[in-house]
């Protein structure tokens, strides 16, 4: 079945292909071969018209030959690359078949992160799409959806750890954060550095019954130990996208900073500089890098404990980053960006109170004491309302916090207020024992929707809860997608 979109990637990518063939470019799947972006299916005038095909097949996963669950017939499948107000017609077809080392062949798609309707044929997690058939999903982007890294992945009830770390994500990008950066800046390389683990077992990844701790192969656009390279003093920007199941990464590039633009598809109003990132799984970052001296460096994750209760993640080398070639005069970043959106003195329609637990053997995890099922709403919001929500991790260890269809401000965590310049989020992490307060405003969609931790394996195992956002007092919604 051939695509009806042209493909393009940074790094000369093929301009087209057809789902399922395995087409990376040679030499790709060698450790050290250079990074190559993800083909892209890119909108054209307004509609990105296009077929993700869900199968399990033996592609290259890393250097290694393994059974996966891939769209396209790749394991680090197409981006979706879309401007604000397009509309994304989108054919999921569902191969995969039978059951997957007991994983259940349905299956869906959730553009995690994207403001849409949660009502079908939008991101409805609801929906469950049967072996053999397809599903035409319909998005509709507002024209001020905030620009930057989002992805999309598998969101069926109770088997979404599975078919994430099978191989069921990929990345979208909203074009629009280069018009924040001086004219001097707006054509830098831009490269796609998106996170995705892997437990192997034989010749297969390894899926269900999936366990955290594990030994775990971690990858960079599928491939592994890739090489970026970058001139002296050039500026890239990089997204940086954990986009597995359940890991956390520590990210750091010795004798280099990250200059962060944008979080979780949010443009940061003050851009902030650090050495290390944080990425909990879901978690996106977007960020310059400028090249130092001549030489090599590891792109590494630090090791990383979640709590007692919880895991450790070693250290592990994910790319090696080679400074080389003629060098460039080092350009002056800014220390605006993005528009500043403050919901400090915002009027709170209502206060709700989250509050998450869990017990061992079997394992469970719970919001406000209750586990999740579908058929139960669990909160209820208004329309366009601004609320404080108070969520508090009440176990033994690190948990996150993300909700569908609109993003949130961080006010405070841990009782430590947050800049306003750089608050909003739609994934964020929260330690053992500490408390999270976010004020969230609900826009232009009304319908049921979820809100849960983003450790896949928690979530499936019922720490999520069921939103139902209802037509408020001060105005419609869009509601649906007609």
């Amino acid at each position: 079945m051939a695509l009806a979109v042209t493909w393009l990637s940074g790094c000369d990518a093929p301009q087209s292909e057809r789902a399922g063939a395995d087409v990376s470019p040679a030499g790709q799947h060698t450790k050290g071969a250079d990074l190559q972006n993800p083909p892209e299916m890119v909108s054209r005038n307004g509609v990105l018209r296009t077929t993700l095909v869900v199968e399990r097949r033996k592609v290259w996963v890393g250097d290694r030959k393994l059974w996966a669950l891939t769209y396209n017939g790749r394991y680090m499948p197409p981006t979706l690359r879309v401007q604000p107000g397009d509309r994304i017609e989108l054919a999921m077809v569902n191969r995969v078949g039978k059951k997957w080392q007991g994983v259940t062949p349905d299956t869906n798609l959730h553009t995690h992160g994207l403001h849409v309707s949660p009502r079908r044929p939008a991101d409805d997690i609801f929906l469950s799409v049967k072996p053999n058939t397809t599903y035409n999903y319909i998005y509709r982007l507002p024209r001020d959806i905030t620009p930057g890294t989002y992805w999309y992945h598998s969101h069926i009830d109770m088997y979404s750890a599975p078919q994430v770390a099978g191989g069921e994500s990929g990345l979208i990008i909203v074009d629009g954060l280069r018009k924040y950066l001086p004219p001097s800046l707006r054509d830098i390389t831009e490269r796609v550095v998106a996170l995705k683990d892997n437990q192997i077992q034989g010749d297969e990844i390894h899926v269900y019954p999936l366990k955290i701790q594990p030994p775990t192969n971690r990858t960079v656009n599928g491939q592994q130990n890739p090489v970026i390279r970058i001139r002296p003093g050039e500026t890239q920007l990089w997204r940086l996208a954990n986009i597995g199941a359940n890991i956390y990464y520590k990210l750091r590039l010795k004798g280099t900073t990250f200059h962060v633009i944008a979080q979780d598809g949010y443009p940061v109003h003050r851009i902030y500089s650090t050495d290390t990132l944080i990425i909990p799984a879901a978690a996106r970052y977007d960020v310059l890098v400028q090249g130092g001296e001549a030489g090599t460096a590891q792109l590494e994750t630090q090791p990383f404990y979640t709590g007692p209760a919880g895991n450790s993640f070693p250290q592990v080398n994910l790319a090696t980053v080679a400074t080389g070639g003629s060098p460039v005069a080092r350009a002056a970043l800014p220390s605006l960006f993005g528009p500043l959106d403050d919901l400090t003195h915002a009027r709170i329609a209502d206060r709700k109170t989250m509050v998450y637990t869990e017990q061992e053997n079997p394992d469970k995890y719970y919001i406000n004491g209750k586990y999740y099922d579908p058929n139960r709403i669990d909160f209820v919001s208004r329309l366009n309302t601004v609320e404080e929500w108070t969520v508090t991790n009440d176990t033994q260890e690190d948990h996150s916090f993300h909700v569908h269809t609109n993003l949130f401000q961080v006010m405070s965590l841990n009782g430590k207020p947050v800049d306003p310049a750089y608050a909003w989020h739609e994934t964020v992490n929260i330690l053992r024992g500490q408390k999270l307060v976010l004020r969230i405003r609900f826009k232009d969609f009304t319908g049921r929707t979820v809100l849960h931790c983003h450790l896949l394996n928690h979530e499936d195992m019922g720490m999520m809860s069921v939103l139902d956002i209802v037509d408020g007092s001060t105005g419609p919604g869009k509601g649906d997608e007609k």
